[in-house]
């Protein structure tokens, strides 16, 4: 059956209403002008709609399938409080031919009840939220549209009328979901909203009264956010581990540029730094307006003392610190690492790559000794042995013949069984280890893959240098 998915502001003035059938609305306006409808096109209007309004702040939450959510705590104040920011998001989405009803209030439900059935652009103060519903009708509760008959028919047409019965009465006649959506809307429950990034309130935010586009520009407004930003962050003892700039176009399109950092850091010139590379591949298109940075990965970074005895060394944030940041973004953070120790007896797998300041866990063992150099994966070989568990005498790696004039082992690894299907179990799996130098000097590790007697012969393999 096909039915009314959307409708405008003159045909919802003829009657017609999302959800009618459509041989109805045709019924009653034969000149019905119609196209099928695009929920996934919709989606990822709305999807784009939250990234613009990044502009406005940090979290914000869709509200599918035409709704946005937005938490403006703390952020009201760049604009001149909530009145004038409501007043910008509206007009800019008027500027789009997106038409749009706002209303700020101290909870996400009543914010969606005074938006969506409310005079257009109300503020409900915090803590009188339940004054401003009460005369909303119960279908501003956001309740199935069966609850909200079954309530109507009752008489309870407003919310001011539910609110006044009893709760354990609303809870045994209606269910306890009403209840969950009316203490929502008066700001007395709490709601869990999922935003499309993590809300933070480390944002900093640049308006300009003329937009910019020249590099050198974005390049002095990359550096001004971020002395802004890294100012409050001082001021509360902290520092972050990664930071989100975002150049807002007069389009509505937001370019986004992130850096991240290997230890927490505040210093702003180090941040732009960062920054001044990726500010080449940003389009200003018709001119940026407003710049935002928002901050991540935030901890206590306190002050850092210098003793008299160590003024002479470079602490770590100040040496090798810059470095890894420039090279991880330049190349990727999963470019950049340090092999760390891992405990596991197979020599393949006691190395882990790390971030490079990780804390450091030397777990490798002292008593038994590994080459310079591990090689990706053992090589075969060709070996010859006096006696079976002996070092061999010769071998042959990469086409050369080697004399082995000293040797030290075995070591015997066996496989990790619980790595194995179960009862899985052959002696191929026991390694004996052997270091070895030959008549010129040079080291090699060797192990043989298997015991002799066995069904299958045992094999020789060179797995590490020096």
């Amino acid at each position: 059956m096909r039915r009314l998915y959307a409708v405008d502001e003159r045909v919802a003035a003829l009657g017609l209403f999302v959800g009618q059938k459509a041989t109805d609305a045709m019924a009653l306006v034969p000149e019905l002008d119609t196209a099928d409808a695009d929920p996934d096109g919709d989606r990822a209007a709305l999807t784009a709609l939250v990234d613009w309004c990044v502009r406005f702040s940090p979290a914000v939450a869709a509200d599918a399938p035409d709704g946005l959510l937005l938490d403006i705590s703390g952020v009201a104040h760049l604009w001149g409080g909530e009145a004038a920011l409501l007043d910008d998001l509206l007009a800019r989405l008027a500027a789009q031919d997106i038409p749009a009803r706002g209303a700020v209030a101290g909870s996400a439900g009543a914010a969606w009840a005074l938006a969506r059935f409310g005079k257009d652009r109300a503020i409900a103060p915090s803590g009188e939220e339940a004054a401003f519903v009460a005369p909303l009708p119960v279908g501003a509760l956001r309740l199935e549209a069966e609850t909200a008959a079954q309530l109507t028919r009752l008489g309870l047409s407003r919310i001011g009328l539910l609110a006044s019965l009893p709760r354990d009465q609303i809870t045994r006649r209606f269910g306890p979901q009403v209840l969950v959506r009316l203490d929502q809307a008066l700001a007395r429950g709490e709601e869990a909203l999922v935003f499309r990034r993590p809300p933070t309130p480390w944002f900093a935010r640049l308006a300009f009264a003329e937009p910019i586009s020249a590099p050198e520009d974005l390049a002095r407004a990359s550096r001004d956010i971020a002395e802004k930003l890294c100012a409050r962050l001082l001021a509360a003892g902290r520092g972050a581990g990664r930071f989100e700039l975002a150049f807002h176009r007069l389009d509505g399109r937001a370019e986004c540029r992130t850096v991240g950092l290997s230890l927490p850091s505040r210093d702003p010139a180090a941040i732009a730094r960062l920054f001044a590379p990726m500010l080449e591949t940003v389009d200003p298109g018709f001119g940026i307006e407003v710049v935002t940075l928002a901050a991540e990965r935030v901890e206590v970074l306190p002050e850092r003392q210098t003793g008299l005895d160590t003024l002479g060394e470079i602490a770590l944030e100040d040496g090798v610190a810059p470095l890894v940041d420039r090279l991880s973004n330049r190349l990727g953070a999963e470019r950049v690492w340090r092999a760390a120790p891992y405990a596991s007896h197979i020599p393949e797998r006691a190395i882990v790559r790390q971030a490079p300041f990780a804390p450091r866990d030397d777990g490798w063992a002292k008593d038994r000794p590994r080459p310079v150099r591990l090689l990706p994966r053992p090589e075969p070989i060709d070996a010859i042995a006096t006696v079976p568990d002996d070092p061999p005498v010769t071998f042959r790696w990469r086409g050369r013949l080697r004399r082995v004039r000293r040797a030290e082992g075995p070591e015997r690894l066996a496989e990790e069984w619980w790595r194995r299907p179960p009862g899985e179990t052959a002696p191929s799996h026991v390694r004996d280890y052997y270091r070895v130098e030959d008549d010129t000097g040079a080291r090699y590790w060797l192990f043989r893959a298997g015991l002799y007697g066995g069904e299958d012969p045992p094999k020789w393999w060179l797995h590490g240098l020096g």
